[in-house]
């Protein structure tokens, strides 16, 4: 755990050293900003979506995750009950984007090759390589997104250890259970993810990206009805 637990202390201290930065950003650069934010999500989306697509046994499967897990994740309204809470708690009276920026930097920070792959070679080698140099990314991006949204940022990090910690015990629990087969199919859906989030960021458009989450499970749980069945 060596690997997350340094992972998750840079978001800690890259978003204490944005929001120092924040009140010496003016608006037109904050605009900037959100624009670099949407940019880099649309292209790191498209690249994992692109990337792995030739990976993927199940062509159709990515299709089906987001249309279930979009309705599901509908019907929860996550997205609706994520920025309500985050905008009564929020320190500027819900006035920012903290919503937007926490989810973009969540998705941003978990669904990734380094933070997915990291976890799983660390439990599996002993190797952090990955895990620190998702950690170096991960620096960069938390002061960006802290000195544009704030000390909210940091709400970030937990989720990440949580995300990697999951990883690397299911890794430890069984070396067979995250398979390329199945993390293709994550980071094909995962890239969707991210690059709708960039639109948003972008303020092309809003596609609730939180809703979108129950897509990830759909994968897993076809994976786990493959193995049983066979």
């Amino acid at each position: 755990m060596i690997g997350t637990i340094v992972n998750t202390t840079t978001i800690i201290v890259g978003s204490i050293l944005g929001t120092l930065l924040h009140r010496g950003i003016g608006e037109k650069y904050k605009e900037v900003l959100y624009n670099a934010l949407g940019l880099a999500s649309l292209a790191i989306g498209l690249n994992a979506c692109i990337s792995h697509f030739g990976k993927s046994q199940y062509p159709v499967l990515f299709i089906v995750s987001l249309a279930v897990g979009g309705v599901v994740g509908t019907w929860l309204d996550i997205d609706g009950r994520f920025h309500r809470l985050v905008a009564r708690r929020s320190l500027d009276g819900g006035k920012g984007k903290l919503a937007d920026g926490l989810s973009a930097a969540i998705l941003l920070y978990c669904i990734g090759p380094l933070s997915m792959l990291g976890p799983v070679v660390s439990a599996l080698k002993g190797d952090h390589t990955l895990l620190f140099t998702n950690a170096t990314l991960d620096f960069v991006s938390s002061i960006v997104f802290s000195s544009t949204y704030g000390i909210g940022m940091i709400l970030a990090a937990p989720v990440l250890f949580c995300w990697q910690g999951s990883f690397y015990a299911l890794a430890c629990f069984s070396a067979d259970a995250v398979g390329d087969a199945l993390m293709a199919e994550l980071l094909i859906v995962g890239g969707i993810m991210i690059t709708a989030s960039g639109l948003g960021l972008l303020g092309l458009k809003d596609c609730k990206t939180l809703n979108l989450l129950p897509s990830l499970l759909v994968p897993v749980l076809w994976f786990l009805l493959l193995a049983a069945w066979n």
